[in-house]
């Protein structure tokens, strides 16, 4: 996945491009990739979501930057971990995401969205 398509999917929310790109990468990892590996990340991620609302507290908010940037070096400790080609190129794709989030909540939101997307797109290809 490209740098550009990926800046339209979380900057601009591109939701076309989003469900295209997310199809293409649920599709590739349907076979290297389990779906509990990805959903150990979702988790993290949704409850992420959980405590930043969309009426967050800067507090709030400041903590689930901080959550979501810590994200990063957990799931390459996975992919080092799992040594697995879909590990890596999930967390490659989505550290390069949260990188573009920044401490946005519109774009975290746009991130979650593209993440639920690739896991249910994976899903559909049939991820085990």
């Amino acid at each position: 996945m490209n740098q550009n398509d990926l800046r339209k999917i979380i900057v601009d929310g591109d939701a076309e491009l989003l469900v295209k790109q997310a199809d293409a990468l649920g599709e590739r990892l349907a076979r290297p990739l389990s779906t509990s590996q990805i959903r150990n990340i979702f988790g993290t991620v949704r409850r992420i979501e959980m405590n930043w609302p969309e009426d967050a507290s800067e507090e709030q908010a400041r903590k689930a930057h901080r959550e979501l940037v810590l994200l990063r070096p957990k799931m390459a400790y996975q992919a080092e971990r799992e040594r697995g080609r879909g590990v890596k190129e999930l967390t490659d794709v989505l550290s390069e995401a949260i990188e573009l989030v920044g401490a946005d909540r519109q774009r975290f939101q746009n991130f979650v969205d593209f993440f639920e997307a690739v896991l249910a797109y994976h899903k559909a290809h049939g991820g085990r």
